[in-house]
């Protein structure tokens, strides 16, 4: 039998490749002779460059130190592959801007910023990248991409003592956002202009708007820290940011509806007001590791994530991979860290079945103290039912 293994990582736990290296392992335990491909994902968030660098051998890695969300200096990567179209260059926001850089004691998307992701935007461009594509997902910030246009502010308004003053509010986190107007912000057409020759494409993890009941701040904020008052508060900060800033460009209104502008925080629109446009993070991921002329050539597909969610629908990896394999006829198995999903709502999307590693508070903790061993465990169960 042939087998795709394609993951996703497990957050805080597993990366991707380390992820498709346990279900290998619990795999062969029961059926050794079956052929595994082992296909590791990302949707945008973390492991979005380890994925891409292993698919794109002519790509190389460059190091850089760009501004993290607490506004100190952090190492980051950035991949330049050259192209028929000129060279591309693939950015992972969560370097600059990641929950995981945030230490658990200092979390607050009120004051995180977006700032370090502009600093790579620039490093991309005097790189010779053309196309940039940001790979959106797994962020501590709650700023609408506010950062981002303050790295990008032409030296003439950083120098000016009162739009220098509105560029370090954009700079300080979502919290600062509040009662912004278009007057502050005239000078954004000047960085729209600047980056209208290169092509900027959100890669982003999930497909929410930036305000409502799913978008930034009322979906994600709480996982980043905030209290249900805080997240309330950093709705209408966006809010402020949105109105002030579409009606200083003369753009619709309706941005902040687009899909994927409530990703990483609101970064997803911040990057709109600069011209990107976006796919969905795991699309892009899996037509780059040539994952439907892998499905056609297996008889099953193992895919999973550390919860399996109500996100995962929204256009995470899950997602992604179940409908390649439907347009191929492959089935679909799930093997996640924990699976919030019901069946009826699975099978909707093209799964098969779903397997959670942890179903118990005690599971749980078992899985977090080993998680490559209770994932390798899971995968032999799986392998049982699914393996001929």
């Amino acid at each position: 039998m042939r087998v795709l293994l394609a993951p996703d990582c497990f957050t805080g736990t597993l990366s991707a490749p380390q992820a498709a290296a346990a279900l290998a392992e619990g795999w062969r335990r029961h059926a050794p002779d079956d052929v595994l491909d082992l296909c590791p994902l990302s949707d945008g968030g973390p492991g979005f460059l380890e994925v891409l660098a292993a698919a794109l051998p002519a790509g190389r890695l460059e190091a850089v130190t760009v501004t993290g969300p607490l506004g100190e200096p952090v190492p980051a990567g950035l991949l330049v592959a050259p192209g028929e179209d000129g060279v591309t260059a693939y950015v992972e926001s969560a370097q600059a801007c990641g929950l995981h850089l945030v230490p658990a004691d200092r979390r607050d998307p009120g004051r995180t910023t977006t700032r370090g992701v502009g600093d790579r935007l620039r490093a991309a461009r005097d790189a010779g990248a053309r196309r940039i594509v940001v790979g959106l997902g797994g962020s501590g910030t709650n700023d609408g991409g506010a950062g981002v246009l303050a790295a990008l502010a032409p030296p003439h308004v950083v120098a000016d003592p009162v739009t220098g003053a509105v560029v370090e509010r954009l700079a300080a986190g979502g919290a600062a956002l509040r009662d912004l107007t278009a007057a502050d912000l005239g000078w954004l057409a000047d960085v729209r202009a600047d980056w209208a020759g290169i092509e900027i494409v959100v890669a982003s993890d999930v497909d929410v708007a930036l305000l409502g009941f799913h978008g930034a701040s009322a979906g994600f904020a709480a996982q980043k820290g905030a209290t249900p008052d805080q997240a309330q508060s950093l709705e209408r900060c966006l809010g402020d940011l949105a109105a002030a800033a579409t009606t200083a460009l003369g753009l619709d209104p309706k941005l902040t509806a687009t899909p994927g502008a409530g990703a990483a925080g609101g970064l997803g629109f911040g990057l709109m007001l600069l011209g990107a446009t976006r796919v969905p993070g795991s699309a892009a991921v899996l037509e780059t590791v040539g994952l439907p002329d892998r499905l056609r050539g297996s008889d099953l597909v193992v895919t999973g994530e550390g919860c399996f969610d109500w996100q995962s629908l929204r256009g995470k990896v899950v997602a992604g991979v179940a409908r390649a394999a439907m347009d191929v006829g492959t089935p679909v198995v799930v093997v996640a860290g924990q699976v919030l999903v019901g069946r009826r709502e699975a099978q909707t999307i093209g799964v098969d079945a779903a397997y959670p590693v942890a179903s118990s508070p005690a599971e749980v903790d078992a899985a977090m103290a080993d998680p490559h061993g209770t994932l390798a465990a899971r995968a032999e169960r799986v392998a049982r039912t699914w393996s001929r």
